[in-house]
């Protein structure tokens, strides 16, 4: 029993596992907000695109 307790505490194979989810969590959370931002930046840009149109269809 005591040799299963010893060889547990020396395996660090979960721990590798641990950190390789923790990083990529971190990495979908830059993602999500990066995103966000440019989304939203894209949206304000296509809306004034849409109003330039609209007030160049109704001059002429």
């Amino acid at each position: 029993m005591t040799k299963f307790f010893n060889r547990f505490a020396k395996d660090e194979s979960g721990a590798t596992a641990i950190e390789y989810g923790l990083i990529a969590a971190l990495i979908a959370v830059a993602l999500i907000t990066v995103l966000g931002a440019v989304g939203s930046n894209l949206g304000v840009t296509f809306d004034k695109i849409s109003t330039k149109v609209t007030n160049a269809n109704a001059a002429a």
